[in-house]
């Protein structure tokens, strides 16, 4: 009997519908006549998976005893007996209670498979072994029950049940996957959109990945050569140059245009291992595919175009992106190139790039002038051919007799190869040797260094005017050659100087990079003084760690200006490459005044600023200050008055007024001190450690007693803040949210434990904040709608979110599911509350192995629950308060 076959439902998160495709799939089966059964399926009392369970057979389940409680898991051997074709097996990452055949259900479900028993099951991407870390840093919860990813890889289909995480809020929210009192909890925690997004594109790319491993399996099994192009794949060509880099991010470019794009670089090395390529460059090449997200290979062969494309069609890749050639015109001669190779016997189905690169000034240095203008290769032969050439000719010549003429114009042939290979040196040597062998040996009288006939001389005289001349030309064009590179180089170098003026986007630093790359030096430093007496200072450096102290220390100095200079050390530069340094340097004195002439406009940003917030403050003492004065006043002035009689209950209502005004003077006061010490940076916070739930509830003095709702665990863990500023926080937070809130519309504030932080949430009811509204609300003397003049200066949550980040913490704006706004604070955990049992499950998967005696039979818990942090509301935090009178808070 063969091995059964694997099919998963793969989902990103709880309540996606893998069981409900799962059992959707069961009913097609049995209609077509398969033997399908149910072997475990877990519905949760989710009413619309519950009722696909209606006409499928189910394996009666296994009932074990543990701890005084009775559960049930799924009865491998009753499976085993019964024997159907197809069985549904639900959560394959579950731990079975102890006592069963198995610890965990993947382990029951390989001993159905090796039995000859397909098997239908359900998996999250957060179960996953490998994705542990990965999944506990998004959600800040440990998965408990994981399955190996071999398990799953294993699976002969796995199939994606995709939703939208705006979708399946939605279907949280509509009450289809939790029950009401847990939805809340679980839409302010685990299932947040930046969670389920997150999640979706991990389970995303893994099934893309898996499916690119079957779809290299196939190929490689049916012999497939041809490009399919399934996503882009793009392979970059390196010869080890410089201009690689050039390529790697060109290429990365192009695969960011498309979905799922991949990057590849390849260097192909000759099996010789024979090669020009820098170590050091290729070095930086892989660290630069490997930071930008692409892979590095490196191949071996010898026929580099050859190699290149079979390794691209290995790959299944679709695009190659190739530099242009940087051989000389003549060099074409011994054939077309790899770029034209390449893209000649590529095909239709792979596109060939080839980018152009300029790496003159970046990282190869301006031409240097030498006297090998022309090679070193090529004077070497230059003077093999003057030497020896001559001598070659001149015994081949003793054989035959052609003539004096023949002999001459022979030997001019053979000056004017040496000129056009090594240049006006070797000419002249061909023309001196060649001039003796022709009066030695082949001019009257013969073996002797005179000449007889004066037709001779002139003919000997001519023939070296001739070798000079065209020597001459030779080295003029390697000159003239020499001198279009360099002002070429140079042209390059000042369009670069150019640009970057008028785009201002080069820092000092990164120009003093180029000044140190261009010329091949060690260090580069700007140096500059205020007087002639002052001492120099170092404005900005590149290279060496130790800066240069004076012009006069470094190789080489370009003064810019009286009280400026460049310095530059590492060797001495030619004349002819200064003009070029004097640009760099008067770039890096333009670029250092339009640094200073940055921060000076910052700063006029920052008194401008302050001058607006100023200007508001003045409109805010002039109008919303002097209300609740002026009530005070009233109030006073009425109970002074000797021509009118109070009574107790009048006077007491005036009293209570005053005390009204006072309050709420003091709370618009202490806003604008608040936010006054924001603007100047003097507020520094006193972070210790605290409990959140005896901080919190010492918020609540400014608001009416049954306004608000506390749902803050003992279990969380205790925060690293300012008591007082988390204090003034969170006052100003629940106390714009009671105002925004509906008449007897409670606000919730709620908390828990995220990863290595603490979030609060503050939800109220009200009518919310549009989207591009929720950062503005945060700004100083900014008021969202039509809220009424008397009701504050707009103080409130600037000041807020100015104390969480002086913490070290967050404050933003979400919208609540139903309507309203949700404020979320987030601050620092110190480190987990200390305790017998430890913190409680606050995640969506907890370990479901039995609970201590008492838990009713047969109740098993959601696997996919968020966790026992919905709101409770009989309960109240110990340490909450509540008053009428409003509190003082010392902000710091």
């Amino acid at each position: 009997m063969g091995r059964g076959k694997l099919r998963i439902y793969l989902g990103a998160a709880p309540g996606v519908g893998k069981t409900y495709a799962m059992l959707s799939e069961a009913h097609r089966r049995v209609e077509r006549g398969t033997d399908c059964v149910v072997a475990f399926v877990e519905h949760h009392g989710r009413p619309r998976t519950e009722v696909m369970l209606h006409g499928l057979e189910q394996v009666p389940r296994a009932e074990l005893t543990h701890r005084g409680g009775t559960f049930t898991e799924m009865d491998v051997d009753a499976v085993l007996r019964r024997a159907p074709a197809v069985a549904l097996v639900d959560e394959l990452a579950h731990t079975n209670v102890p006592g069963s055949r198995n610890d965990k259900r993947w382990q029951d479900v390989e001993h159905l498979l090796a039995a000859g028993i397909d098997v239908v099951s359900t998996v999250n991407i957060q179960h996953l072994e490998s994705l542990g870390d990965v999944v506990e840093s998004i959600t800040g919860v440990r998965q408990r029950e994981t399955v190996p990813d071999e398990i799953v890889r294993r699976a002969d289909q796995i199939e994606l049940v995709d939703m939208s995480p705006e979708a399946l809020r939605r279907r949280m929210a509509h009450g289809n996957i939790y029950q009401p009192d847990k939805v809340d909890a679980a839409l302010s925690n685990y299932f947040r959109p930046g969670n389920l997004t997150a999640l979706r594109e991990l389970a995303l790319l893994w099934v893309a990945d898996r499916v690119d491993e079957y779809l290299k399996r196939y190929r490689s099994e049916h012999q497939v050569s041809r490009i399919w192009g399934s996503r882009e794949r793009i392979v970059v060509g390196l010869t080890g140059g410089p201009e690689g880099r050039t390529l790697i991010r060109r290429a990365v470019r192009l695969a960011e245009k498309g979905a799922g794009g991949e990057v590849m670089a390849v260097y192909v090395a000759r099996s010789d291992g024979l090669t020009s390529a820098s170590p050091k460059e290729l070095a930086l090449q892989r660290t630069l595919v490997e930071d930008l997200g692409g892979t590095f290979h490196h191949v071996v062969g010898d026929d580099i175009p050859a190699a290149l494309l079979d390794f691209a069609r290995g790959v299944n890749a679709t695009q190659i992106v190739l530099g242009s050639s940087r051989r000389k015109t003549w060099q074409y001669v011994f054939g077309p190139g790899v770029g034209a190779t390449v893209a000649r016997e590529s095909g239709p189905d792979l596109d060939v790039h080839i980018v152009t690169h300029g790496q003159i000034a970046k990282g190869r240095g301006l031409p240097v002038a030498r006297g090998a203008r022309l090679g070193r290769a090529r004077i070497v032969s230059g003077w093999v051919i003057a030497v020896a050439g001559p001598v070659l000719l001149g015994l081949l010549l003793n054989t035959v007799d052609l003539g004096l003429a023949n002999d001459m114009l022979l030997f001019l042939a053979l000056t004017v190869a040496a000129a056009l290979l090594g240049g006006l040196l070797p000419a002249l040597g061909s023309a001196a040797v060649g001039s003796f062998l022709l009066n030695y040996y082949y001019t009257p009288p013969l073996h002797r260094l005179t000449i007889a006939d004066p037709k001779n001389i002139v003919a000997i005289a001519i023939f070296v005017g001739v070798a000079v001349s065209v020597a001459s030309v030779v080295d003029l064009a390697a000159r003239r050659t020499h001198q279009a590179a360099r002002l070429r180089a140079e042209a390059e170098i000042l369009s670069f100087l150019a640009g970057s003026v008028l785009r201002g986007d080069t820092s000092l630093e990164a120009l003093l990079e180029r000044v140190r790359e261009t010329f091949a030096m060690d260090a580069v430093a700007l140096l500059e003084r205020q007087s002639d007496v002052d001492p120099w200072t170092c404005a900005g450096r590149a290279g060496a760690d130790r800066p240069l102290q004076r012009p006069e220390d470094a190789d080489v100095d370009m003064p810019v200006g009286d009280h400026m200079a460049l310095a530059l050390t590492g060797r001495v530069l030619p004349a002819s490459d200064r003009r070029v340094l004097a640009a760099f340097a008067a770039q890096a004195a333009v670029v250092l005044d339009r640094r200073r002439l940055q921060e000076e406009a910052d700063r006029s940003r920052a008194l401008a600023e302050g001058n607006r917030i100023r200007t508001a403050l003045l409109a805010a003492v002039s109008h919303d200050l002097r209300t609740p004065l002026a009530g005070i006043k009233a109030a006073v002035s009425s109970l002074r008055s000797e021509d009118v009689e109070w009574s107790e209950e009048d006077r007491a209502e005036l009293l209570g007024g005053i005390e009204e005004g006072a309050d709420r003077l003091d709370h618009l006061v202490g806003n604008l001190l608040d936010m006054s010490r924001l603007q100047t940076g003097t507020v520094t916070p006193l972070i210790r450690e605290i409990d959140l739930d005896e901080v919190v509830p010492m918020a609540l003095g400014g608001v009416p007693e049954d306004s608000v709702h506390l749902d803050v665990p003992e279990t969380l863990p205790m925060v690293a803040v300012d008591a007082g500023l988390l204090e003034r926080a969170m006052a100003n937070i629940v106390e714009n949210a009671v105002k925004y809130s509906p008449a007897r519309a409670q606000v919730l504030v709620s908390a828990s434990a995220i990863a290595e932080r603490v979030e609060v949430r503050v939800v109220d009811r009200g009518p919310g904040v549009p989207d591009e509204a929720k950062e503005r609300i945060f700004e100083p003397f900014q008021r969202h709608g039509d809220a009424p003049r008397g009701a504050g200066v707009g103080l409130g949550l600037a000041v807020a979110r100015g104390f969480a980040e002086a913490m070290g913490g967050t404050l933003g704006a979400e919208d609540t599911p139903g309507g309203g706004l949700t404020m979320v604070l987030t601050v620092r955990a110190a480190g987990p509350r200390p305790g017998p049992d430890g913190p409680g499950p606050d995640g969506p998967e907890p370990d479901r192995r039995p609970e201590p005696a008492g838990l009713e039979p047969d109740r098993r818990p959601d696997p996919d629950a968020p966790g026992p942090d919905a709101p409770d509301p009989d309960r109240r935090p110990r340490g909450a308060r509540r008053s009428s009178v409003h509190t003082e808070r010392q902000a710091s």
